[in-house]
């Protein structure tokens, strides 16, 4: 299957501006007028992609009837994060086509994706192959999923985990603490999911201040996934600019990190310029054991003992 639309642009935003905001919508706490009104505010800002979805009740004409009002008043694209088969609509423009990596049910791991798999089909979704991970504490997720969580406090699990994801097909890696998570994973674990990927890695939960987003980017994620610090809690003016101060945040720590690396790599460019001379010691060696051999210990030669000439 080849990438659609929203996948290359996922990619092609990624090269241009280093990383991505994503607003995430939840139809079931966020229904109809007051999701729409959020999602608009987030476009205005500078949000690169509205993400809809939820764990519990975010399906049927709920769904359906938010979806088409966030289409109406958007421009950028409606990516679907679905909690089951449920929920699922055709008025998004593409889904995260996903599974579960460190669920103990098979259900979340194939059965659900075979269910849903003719219906994204049917409706003409765009499909992004994504494998999803879920790290401490989980929260709602967690639960509903049955996920044998990822401790915060093993990065390396994290990664191997994110690794085993893209080898087995997935174009997209999220990371998600679960919503309403009281603080975001670290940046070591973030660095070490990163370190193990080639694909696009996004990370969700716990982000509520734009420190902790240019944290999380200059640790290595491609993007977060922002929902609960963008719920109505203020005029719609008051979540624009939170969005805004969140969208800044992560193009700046983008740049930022773009230039560490620039600087690495003109390091490295130096050094292999300066062509240091190298010193082959075989030689010095083979001359030195040779000398060995034939001293006596304090550097004068060994005397050889005269033969005398056969009667």
């Amino acid at each position: 299957m080849k990438p659609g639309k929203v996948e290359k642009y996922i990619h092609e935003k990624i090269e241009s501006d280093g990383a991505l905001l994503l607003s995430l919508i939840d139809p079931d706490s966020q229904p109809f007028e007051v999701g729409a009104k959020i999602a608009e505010a987030s476009a205005e800002a500078g949000a690169d992609a509205i993400l809809i979805g939820g764990s519990i009740g975010a399906q049927g004409m709920l769904l359906d009837k938010t979806t088409k009002m966030i289409r109406e008043r958007v421009n950028i694209p409606i990516i679907l994060f679905p909690g089951n088969v449920g929920t699922i609509t055709p008025f998004a423009d593409a889904t995260y086509f996903m599974y579960v990596l460190n669920s103990r049910e098979v259900y979340w791991i194939s059965t659900v994706q075979i269910q849903g798999a003719p219906v994204v089909k049917r409706m003409g979704l765009e499909a992004i192959p994504t494998g999803y991970m879920i790290l401490e504490p989980g929260r709602a997720v967690g639960w509903i999923s049955n996920a044998n969580l990822v401790p915060r406090n093993r990065p390396d699990l994290a990664a191997v985990t994110a690794l085993a994801g893209e080898m087995m097909g997935a174009r997209i890696i999220v990371a998600d603490s679960g919503s309403g998570a009281p603080s975001p994973a670290s940046p070591e674990l973030i660095s070490a999911i990163k370190s193990q990927l080639t694909v696009p890695f996004i990370y969700g939960g716990g982000c509520r201040s734009p420190q902790q987003v240019k944290d999380i980017i200059k640790a290595g994620a491609d993007g977060v996934q922002i929902g609960t610090a963008f719920e109505m809690e203020g005029s719609t003016k008051e979540i624009q600019e939170k969005v805004g101060r969140m969208v800044n945040a992560v193009k700046e720590a983008a740049k930022e990190r773009r230039t560490k690396i620039a600087k690495k790599g003109k390091l490295a460019k130096i050094k292999q310029k300066m062509h240091f001379p190298r010193f082959d010691l075989t030689n010095i060696t083979r001359r030195f054991k040779k000398q060995k051999k034939n001293d006596n210990g304090n550097g004068k030669p060994v005397e050889q003992p005269v033969q005398q000439p056969k009667k």
